[in-house]
């Protein structure tokens, strides 16, 4: 616990010195936000990957069991076949976490489909060191499993170079937003900077930090509200109407549509289409904090340690996607998409078992139980699931959006 407060207080004071160096005495959210999760020494992804999971401070699907990354294999398996099996094949997931799901995949694929498994390249892309040698921690457990395994950055891969997926698991919520407001009938953007009695001296406490408006930092904000088709001004939306932008996931799925040459980006995570998510009853946006698997609103608080997420805009990205010779395939819902891959059969083998062993009957209760959390309408189940493709002939619809919404 002391070590955390001195992370804490430590990454504070490195982010007061950042808005005092600043020319206008302030920083964007997004900068704050991006500081806060991923500082290389004090940012909460890079102290500690026992964050995440059940005695951390959220869990996630792969953390349910492998169900989930089994299930995602048999999709990445009819992606492969659709593509005529090339090789090699590459998957690329894009923030593995701590390499559970990675684990999970791999395992499958070379007991089940060891011909794929085989020609099979599987890149790895992580800023976060610690999270790193987690995840070469858990894949070092599998031994030689047939695929090829390494880590990279995006400025790693050559542009249309991969033939294959990338994919992703609740990475574009942990992207840095902008924080918007509108104010006097316009929009403005949210800045972080410092109370007075923090100025002076900002290694001497924790500072304080507060937020102050002004004109926008970029025009890419105007833009962006132009790329979804949403107009910010009243009547519709008051005065103090507060939202999130994610200018960084365009940037994101803008690189990733660089460096495939053929393939798919599957996308899974908590977000709306633009309508929904700039509803007007939506009046603060979807900023959350989570600490010890409790949720807040209040980023300035526990800073490095403390996760900090906005809800995706699944409409930004189609759209971003449509502009970098990405073709929309589908957006469906995690558990429509999880049932269509067969999550239905595996409850149903769960519910014929005649077994009497009371320690076996628990098993099956708590497999039960997880399936279940991964399709529950109201949780997990709710998560979208958006798939892209390029140079993909559609004639085959991929298995998992049977069930799409659209």
């Amino acid at each position: 616990m002391q070590l955390d407060k001195f992370n804490s207080m430590t990454l504070g004071n490195a982010i007061a010195r950042r808005i005092i160096e600043s020319s206008d005495y302030r920083i964007t959210f997004a900068e704050y936000m991006s500081l806060a999760l991923y500082h290389p020494q004090h940012g909460y992804y890079a102290t500690s990957p026992r964050r995440i999971g059940a005695a951390g401070d959220f869990f996630t699907s792969p953390h349910l069991g492998a169900d989930f990354g089994q299930l995602l294999a048999e999709q990445f398996v009819q992606m492969w076949q659709i593509l005529q099996p090339p090789h090699p094949f590459t998957l690329v997931e894009m923030g593995a976490g701590q390499g559970l799901l990675a684990a999970d995949i791999l395992r499958y694929l070379a007991q089940k489909y060891p011909e794929f498994s085989s020609g099979l390249q599987y890149i790895i892309i992580e800023r976060a060191a610690a999270l790193v040698e987690e995840q070469k921690r858990q894949l070092n457990c599998l031994g030689d499993m047939g695929a090829e395994v390494r880590w990279c950055q995006f400025e790693d891969i050559s542009p249309d170079s991969i033939t294959g997926c990338f994919f992703s698991n609740e990475l574009v919520d942990a992207l840095p937003v902008h924080q918007i407001t509108v104010a006097e009938e316009q929009l403005k953007e949210v800045y972080v900077s410092l109370a007075a009695g923090s100025r002076d001296a900002p290694e001497d406490g924790y500072p304080q930090f507060i937020e102050v408006t002004a004109d926008l930092s970029t025009p890419r904000l105007a833009e962006y509200f132009n790329l979804v088709g949403i107009d910010l001004r009243p009547p519709q939306y008051p005065t103090g109407y507060r939202s999130d932008v994610n200018l960084a996931a365009l940037d994101w799925i803008a690189d990733v549509a660089r460096r495939l040459r053929q393939g798919y980006v599957l996308t899974i995570d908590y977000g709306y289409p633009s309508d929904r998510y700039y509803s007007p009853a939506r009046s603060q946006g979807t900023l959350q904090c989570y600490y010890r698997h409790a949720h807040h609103s209040n980023p300035y608080i526990y800073v490095g340690q403390q996760d900090i997420t906005a809800h995706v805009d699944f409409t930004a990205l189609q759209k971003q996607g449509d502009q970098c010779g990405l073709e929309f395939v589908g957006l469906t819902k995690q558990g429509l998409f999880l049932m269509a891959l067969g999550l239905g059969n595996r409850l149903a083998a769960l519910s014929q078992s005649n077994s009497t062993d009371p320690s076996e009957i628990q098993a099956k209760l708590r497999d039960r139980e997880a399936l279940h959390t991964l399709i529950n309408p109201i949780g997990l189940g709710n998560f979208g699931v958006l798939v892209q493709s390029k140079g993909v002939e559609q004639s085959q619809p991929l298995t998992g959006l049977m069930g799409e919404l659209n």
